[in-house]
């Protein structure tokens, strides 16, 4: 006869270490909505070391480790539906970034767990997390502690501060995480598990959570009660909007003469292009895209205008000037949408938001309608269907008009002359342009890369576009394609995943963060990594110069004679490491020899590097500028001309800047 527990008389339990118990239970978690039921942790990388490898490390192998499992049940009572399959990282915060790819291509329903050891591993693990805050993106977060029973103090790795005896490096993770605890007794998981889950599962709420565990706690046995081991569904939420406010937004709307939609990454995670599509079918509102709801609507739909802000098309950012309301979806209005305020610029412009979030629905003095992205349009969509609102056919003619135009830009950039010539930046997307289907996924997040993206890609599906732009975070690309490659398997149920996923990474975020590479070529995924060398930081180095410090540090070069870096470019070949970590690489040197290389590595079934190296555009066949201001603060006072110059630029555009009240 099984034990009872004693905080539940009559319930059966299990005796299991701390750690088997945690693993346990996150075998049996899942997320439903609409009808659709999948696992919440459907994985875990790691990393081990002291502070994990006796503890979770050994949970996982009784858990029946391994990507697919190996067969076997542990001691923890796993069946085939409830092994945990392990992923062995390289890095930490490369582990984080798999995790959030994986999350993001999931749709926010299936999230990955990460353990690492205690110390460096799990102060490894910040920047990650960040990023999965700021993107509001699900991950669990599994880091080591020191002994929460203190044989000896201090242990290896063990931060001593003198006016607080239970700080760890693990508090670090604190500010990053949208829920944190420190299990310190065994019994303390229960609750703090289940409110780990609630917030991962929270479309509202979800972002990096962290359990941190004390590596004497993760391996103490306890007994568990059988009800914490079984499958719990943890249903995501689409609220639908309160009448007050979806009233207000129709009243808005309907006075609205050029009304603009700023769609944000919410549409994606809510599952809403489709509805959108038939709110602009209905209303003919043009749509305007943040980085993180580019692909709401397919580049060629009629009311698609393409990227908003800094990084936007002329078409998008001229509307938004004169715009007389602005309807935001499911974004942030981060300073690249709104053009560090002085991109809406009409008097009487408006704000209308939509957001799952009171915290972002009230950004820019909005008319908050706090809703799922779905049900809020579906709610706004049957409330104006009565009311005959559609806009001025002018206004439709101008903006498709636009569109059009802009088009003949991009042409320009992608434009391939000369067959014989080294391919500029814009020129390697469009070749990747004219050879990508839907099916083809390009994953980016930093650099010059996502500007070009952001106003050139022509995005064919609502989940082709992955760019990082939130936290803009180096050396994303390459574990975030895993992480993506990873879920493409998962919903085809198969083991080998089947669209094209590329990243896209230059040689400053290469030398970031290029580990993940050997996860990839372990598991045998067919990554395509596209590395463009431009020899230096491409981004900034331009940054740089716009604001007077005269590209300082941005290029990749020997020292001069002066102790600067004007020298020939360093040696490096980043296409002989990324064969030494194991990839297929194919070196271009010309237009044709890159067209052929990414025909090849499309058709690849193992992972396949790209390499080329990139010729500086010119003003015809380089990218379009900036087509709205970024505020970057210019030195007030300065000896050098450039920084001069560069004040008194930064003077004249700040003027333009309002508060919208």
């Amino acid at each position: 006869m099984s034990p009872t527990s004693p905080a539940n008389p009559g319930c059966p339990t299990r005796r299991l270490t701390t750690a088997q118990a945690l693993v346990a239970f996150l075998a049996r978690q899942y997320t439903e909505r609409d009808g659709r039921r999948q696992r919440l942790i459907s994985a875990t990388w790691g990393i081990f070391g002291h502070g994990n490898v006796a503890g979770i490390g050994q949970a996982l192998v009784e858990a029946g480790g391994g990507r697919s499992g190996d067969g076997r049940n542990g001691g923890a009572g796993n069946g085939a539906a409830h092994r945990m399959p392990y992923l062995q990282g390289r890095n930490e915060q490369a582990m984080v970034h798999a995790a959030v790819g994986y999350a993001r291509q999931s749709g926010r329903l299936s999230a990955h767990a990460v353990t690492t050891s205690i110390g460096p591993g799990a102060t490894n693990l910040v920047t990650g997390a960040a990023l999965a805050t700021i993107n509001r993106l699900p991950v669990l977060l599994l880091p080591g502690d020191t002994f929460a029973t203190r044989p000896a103090d201090p242990v290896l790795q063990q931060l001593e501060v003198e006016y607080a005896g239970d700080v760890s490096v693990n508090d670090c993770l604190r500010p990053v995480s949208r829920y944190f605890d420190r299990i310190t007794r065994p019994e303390a998981l229960i609750p703090a598990a289940l409110q780990a889950m609630r917030v991962l599962a929270d479309p509202a709420g979800t972002g990096a959570v962290t359990l941190a565990l004390p590596q004497d706690v993760q391996a103490e046995a306890y007994d568990w009660p059988e009800e914490f081991f079984a499958e719990r569904d943890w249903h995501v939420r689409r609220p639908a909007p309160d009448t007050h406010e979806l009233e207000a937004a129709v009243r808005a709307v309907r006075s609205a003469r050029r009304p603009l939609i700023v769609a944000g990454g919410g549409i994606r995670h809510s599952a809403a292009e489709e509805t959108l599509a038939a709110f602009t079918a209905a209303t003919r509102i043009p749509v305007a895209s943040t980085q993180a709801g580019k692909g709401a609507l397919r580049h060629d739909h009629p009311a698609d205008v393409g990227g908003i802000g800094h990084t936007g098309t002329a078409t998008a950012d001229e509307l938004a000037r004169t715009a007389d309301l602005v309807i935001g979806i499911g974004t942030r209005f981060s300073d690249f949408t709104t053009a560090s305020g002085t991109l809406f610029a009409n008097p009487a412009v408006r704000f209308l938001h939509l957001n799952i979030t009171g915290f972002d629905a009230h950004k820019l003095a909005a008319l908050p309608l706090v809703a799922d992205a779905r049900a809020g349009l579906e709610a706004l969509t049957a409330a104006l269907a009565g009311r005959g609102y559609r806009v001025d056919p002018a206004y439709e003619t101008e903006y498709t008009g636009a569109k059009e135009a802009w088009e003949e830009r991009v042409e320009a950039s992608f434009a391939t002359p000369d067959p014989t010539a080294r391919p500029t930046q814009t020129q390697v997307l469009g070749l990747l342009d004219a050879l990508a289907t839907e099916d083809d996924i390009l994953i980016n997040a930093a650099g010059s890369l996502p500007g070009d993206l952001h106003k050139l890609w022509r995005t064919r599906s609502r989940d082709q576009y992955h760019v990082e732009y939130g936290y803009s975070c180096m050396g994303y690309e390459i574990p975030a394609a895993i992480g993506v490659l990873l879920a493409d398997g998962a919903r085809t149920g198969r083991d080998r995943p089947r669209r094209p996923v590329w990243a896209l990474v230059g040689d400053g975020t290469y030398l970031m963060n290029p580990t993940e590479i050997v996860t990839a070529v372990q598991e045998n995924l067919p990554l395509k990594l596209l590395i463009l060398q431009n020899h230096g930081y491409a981004s900034i180095g331009g940054l740089s110069e716009s604001v007077g410090a005269e590209g300082f540090g941005t290029a990749y070069r020997h020292r001069d004679a002066d102790g600067g870096f004007t020298g020939p470019p360093l040696p490096v070949d980043l296409a002989a490491n990324a064969a030494s970590l194991g990839l297929r690489v194919l070196r271009a040197t010309t237009v044709d020899d890159l067209r052929t290389a990414l025909a090849e590595a499309r058709d690849a079934s193992g992972p396949t590097c790209v390499y080329v190296e990139t010729e500086t555009p010119d003003t015809v066949s380089g990218p379009p500028p900036a087509q709205a201001w970024w505020d970057v603060p210019v030195a007030e006072t300065a000896s050098r001309p450039a920084a001069v110059k560069a004040r008194e630029e930064y003077d004249r555009q700040v003027a333009a800047r309002r508060r919208h009240l």
